[in-house]
Order: structure tokens, then sequence, then C-alpha cells
């Protein structure tokens, strides 16, 4: 049988690997975009493994309002960087370091 402890153990993992992968990778920043979507994986995995261990229907709830908030900023994310490319040429971060106001 498969405890909470499995879970959040399983969480944590992701959740780490996707902080690393944003200290690790600065150049690409569709990588660290998915770095981020990894951190919201694993903070979702949370909400619905308490929720099934203490019988509460609010976190998986609130999993679907996360995954509609990280779908509109993948999708605003993924055209600003088609703007950004197409403009520069290139999507890496010393690129938009140019775009300070």
């Amino acid at each position: 049988m498969i405890t909470l402890s499995d879970y959040l153990i399983l969480s944590a993992i992701v959740f780490c690997i996707g902080l690393a992968g944003i200290f690790i990778n600065r150049t690409n920043i569709i990588t660290l975009l998915m770095c981020v979507e990894l951190m919201l994986a694993a903070v979702n995995t949370n909400f619905i493994a308490f929720s099934h261990f203490m019988g509460d229907q609010a976190g998986q709830i609130f999993v679907f309002f996360i995954l509609t908030v990280a779908a509109a900023e993948v999708a605003i994310g993924l055209g600003i960087l088609t703007l950004v490319y197409r403009n520069k040429g290139s999507i890496s971060i010393d690129v938009t370091n140019s775009l300070k106001g």
C-alpha cells in the first residue's frame, strides 16, 4: 500500500529537480519554464495526496485552479518567447537583459 509519506517523498524529489534545474541552467528560458512547471506539479501532488488521505475534496479542487493558472502562464510565456525569438533571433537569458526599460 502506498502511504502519504511515499507521495511526499516523490513530491520533494520532483520539487528539488525543478529547483536544481533553475539554479543550474541559467541560459535557456524554455528550460527554466519547464523547471517551474515541475515545481508546480510537485505542489499539486502534495495537494492531491493530502486531499486523498484526509478525505477532503478541497485540495483536488484547488489543483484544478492551479492547473488553469499554469496553463495560462505557459501560453503567455511561450507567446512572449516567440516574439523575443522573432525579434532577437535567440531565446538566451542574455538577450532578454536588453529588454529593460
